[in-house]
């Protein structure tokens, strides 16, 4: 807790992305009590914005667990996270695994994605996990400030990327790979300040399911379409978790209370949802789950 009853020190970074190095504090990707058991041993994981938050403590418990890693991000806006992502990789890789590596790329368009899918399987050979997690978020007073370019931006970094990474993917994919895609408790509880990003995370989970209900349309989800080839796809929706997203989204105030909602009273930590990965990565602990969501957020309630 920070002084004044408030969570963590007013602040606010002026550009997106964010950068995890400027934060104060800096977000934890890593817990010393975590015992890792080879749970990835062998595997070769891409992590899309991996280099801060959520993505580099998924990267750092992967590389832990076995995993070799790959990763992406923001070329010139991210340079520093990601070479400081690249020594937390290499620091606690198994010896067995080979070197990570961080490839720039703008996700939201089909070539790139491509791009980045075709540079990770020519130096490891295949993808076995494929965590979709890169995503940008903007505050808005009213649905009137959000724009065409805006929402078009929002879409394609938060959902196209989901679609086109998977896309291609697959091609290096074969039965028993999954893929886990980041979504957010915004998409069961809605979030008035955020309305592109809330609707983008909403669609994240309904491609994950099969809705059929009160005789509406059946939308088969990537889970259903897959699991015919051995491959699961599932969900993580995180609650309030202290990512750059925060600092470089909301003003000073509302970072400093950021997280005093949810009934932990606290914002998570990238350490506190990173496992979630974990266990859905690894087939010992997960080959009966697929088209599901993990909700570590702090105790709200939702209907999944």
């Amino acid at each position: 807790m920070a002084s004044d009853g408030k969570q963590l020190p007013p602040q606010k970074q002026e550009s997106q992305p964010g950068k995890e190095h400027v934060m104060n504090p800096t977000p934890q990707f890593s817990n010393p009590d975590y015992k890792p058991s080879n749970k990835l041993q062998g595997k070769v994981a891409l992590v899309t914005g991996g280099d801060s938050g959520i993505g580099r403590a998924v990267c750092h418990y992967f590389a832990q667990e076995g995993a070799t890693v790959a990763f992406t991000y923001v070329k010139g806006q991210e340079d520093k996270d990601a070479r400081d992502t690249l020594e937390i990789i290499k620091q606690v890789k198994t010896s067995d695994a080979k070197d990570p590596i961080a490839v720039a790329a703008d996700l939201g368009f089909d070539e790139n994605c491509r791009r980045v899918v075709e540079e990770v399987a020519k130096a490891y050979g295949r993808i076995d996990v494929l965590v979709n997690n890169a995503a940008e978020q903007y505050k808005s007073i009213s649905v009137e400030e959000i724009d065409e370019a805006r929402l078009e931006r929002v879409f394609r970094t938060n959902i196209f990327a989901y679609f086109f990474m998977a896309r291609h993917a697959l091609k290096h994919m074969k039965e028993g790979s999954n893929i886990i895609c980041t979504t957010s408790v915004v998409a069961y509880k809605g979030n008035p300040k955020l309305l592109d990003y809330t609707a983008t995370k909403g669609a994240i989970v309904v491609e994950l399911s099969l809705l059929d209900g009160n005789n509406m349309t059946i939308n088969k989800g990537l889970a259903l379409e897959l699991v015919n080839k051995g491959i699961r796809v599932n969900g993580v929706a995180p609650g309030p978790i202290w990512t750059p997203l925060i600092p470089a989204c909301f003003d000073e105030e509302e970072t400093a209370e950021f997280g005093s909602e949810v009934p932990m009273q606290r914002p998570g930590q990238p350490c506190e949802v990173a496992p979630a990965y974990v266990f859905l990565a690894s087939n010992a602990f997960s080959s009966y789950i697929t088209g599901q969501v993990i909700h570590p957020n702090g105790g709200v309630i939702v209907n999944s």
